[in-house]
């Protein structure tokens, strides 16, 4: 569990979503994110030259779900720069140390521990195709774990949710949405980032012809186990953060759906009454 701590928070341009640095009290790390349209800013800060570790984020133009690439490199910078001909990103944050005392094999570390996490969390596309980590001593593994949770502790600040976890069925069913098409049943809730489908739900097998865009995703999450075949439908193999209602009800319905009317509560109420009261 994180201690108190002041964040020192420095908008390098004088606009809340440019170029800023992030501090937190007694850590040697340090954050700097800025959108794309400032990269050129952002490359000449001295710091960057340093090794560390950063996150390339954006949302899929497909899907309309989130992207992050997570990367390290010991010039940060220079590796940045090779990364300006891929259109999937839209916001840089990387994080080194002000002491220069991380290592190739830290940076490995954090790297390989930050993929994972964002793939166990299911909030966005990992756009990594493999996570490569790192082996350090027992002593440098706490340290860096440490160094770690001031990470995720400053990630929230910076407006990087990738890693929160989808939300929890709630025990009852007030909140709860649900879905219907042919006799199949989907069942989820309105999130903070989208909208998220539990587990269990059930999807149509067959997408409409005209679904180019729902085909690649339901085609997608096939591929990683999110969805799979039963007995003449698609399941839900566990719960599945979508970046709106009508993504979600997309997937389910095999076609273009109108989230704010297809997702129901108990008691026949769509989702854009119930948020109009």
């Amino acid at each position: 569990m994180l201690e108190s701590a002041t964040i020192k928070i420095f908008l390098v341009n004088g606009h809340p979503n440019g170029l800023r640095t992030a501090e937190l009290s007694n850590w040697t790390g340090k954050a700097i994110a800025a959108p794309r349209t400032e990269i050129n800013d952002l490359l000449k800060r001295d710091e960057l030259v340093n090794p560390g570790i950063y996150l390339l984020t954006g949302v899929d133009e497909d899907s309309g779900d989130r992207t992050i690439y997570i990367g390290e490199a010991e010039n940060v910078s220079k590796r940045l720069k090779n990364h300006t001909n891929r259109d999937f990103w839209s916001s840089i944050t990387a994080f080194i140390s002000k002491d220069g005392n991380l290592t190739k094999a830290h940076i490995r570390y954090l790297e390989g521990k930050l993929i994972n996490r964002a793939n166990e969390a299911g909030a966005a596309i990992v756009m990594n195709s493999t996570s490569s980590g790192a082996k350090l001593p027992e002593s440098d593994t706490a340290e860096m774990d440490i160094f770690l949770d001031k990470i995720f502790a400053l990630l929230p600040i910076l407006g990087i949710s990738h890693f929160n976890k989808v939300v929890e069925r709630p025990s009852q069913d007030k909140g709860l949405l649900h879905c219907s098409v042919k006799e199949l049943m989907a069942t989820g809730t309105r999130t903070s980032n989208g909208f998220v489908v539990f587990a269990g739900s059930q999807a149509v097998e067959e997408h409409r012809p005209s679904a180019d865009i729902i085909r690649r995703i339901r085609d997608r999450l096939l591929d990683k186990g999110v969805l799979s075949r039963d007995q003449g439908c698609l399941i839900f193999t566990k719960d599945y953060e979508f970046g709106s209602p009508s993504t979600a009800g997309g997937v389910v319905r095999g076609g273009n759906t109108n989230g704010l009317t297809a997702w129901k509560n108990a008691g026949g109420k769509n989702l854009k009454d119930i948020e109009l009261n």
